[in-house]
């Protein structure tokens, strides 16, 4: 059986539970002021978040209309540089052609810079509606998939994210059917299959 304390031993024992009891108060103090700062700290990543999506959707409203003002005349100058001549004799022409394809790689150049991104999906891509517009369809050719992106006919762009213009396509035909032929400044010929069917309009 164990002797009584004494009063020294009861006070430095009381003395020890009141520290233990203190070094617990403060853990749970500290628990939450670190839960505090890290709620915190979620709080600001998520407001530099919002305010740089902000921003951005700032910015693309700000110059949407105007690279939409520019498409025409990157749709120009591609069909320029697409129909141009390879090879020429004569070297005014040579340099006119080079002329127009430095200033189509620049203004692609620029779009890039500023955001606005081609959308140009090649035969055989999947076919993205939401940023693909079919307009018609065609017997699948070249192993392409029924469904599939089979010719593209006007490339689109995005800005940002936000679609500014879908791409216009010839899908691949799922069933016996296929649509009319395609034409446009972008179809890859002048000489498609012909066929019956419906064409597929969607935006």
């Amino acid at each position: 059986m164990s002797e009584d304390k004494t009063p020294a031993e009861e006070a430095e024992a009381l003395a020890a539970d009141a520290a233990v009891d203190q070094i617990e108060q403060l853990k749970a103090e500290a628990a939450g002021l670190r839960e505090q700062v890290l709620r915190y700290a979620a709080d600001m990543e998520n407001t530099r978040r919002r305010a740089e999506r902000e921003a951005n959707d700032a910015r693309a409203y700000a110059i949407q209309k105007f690279a939409k003002d520019l498409l025409a005349a990157a749709d120009y100058l591609a069909m320029a540089t697409q129909h141009a001549p390879a090879d020429h004799a004569d070297p005014a022409v040579k340099n006119f052609v080079v002329g127009v394809q430095m200033t189509e790689k620049e203004l692609q150049a620029a779009f890039e810079r500023n955001g606005l991104k081609k959308i140009a999906p090649k035969p055989g891509d999947r076919f993205d509606p939401h940023q693909h517009q079919a307009m018609s369809e065609q017997p699948a050719e070249g192993g392409v998939a029924p469904g599939a992106v089979l010719q593209l006919m006007q490339p689109g762009y995005e800005l940002l994210g936000r679609l500014v213009r879908p791409a216009t396509v010839v899908v691949a035909a799922k069933g016996a059917g296929a649509g009319p032929a395609a034409s446009g400044p972008y179809a890859a010929n002048d000489e498609q299959p012909q066929g019956g069917g419906s064409v597929d309009t969607r935006a």
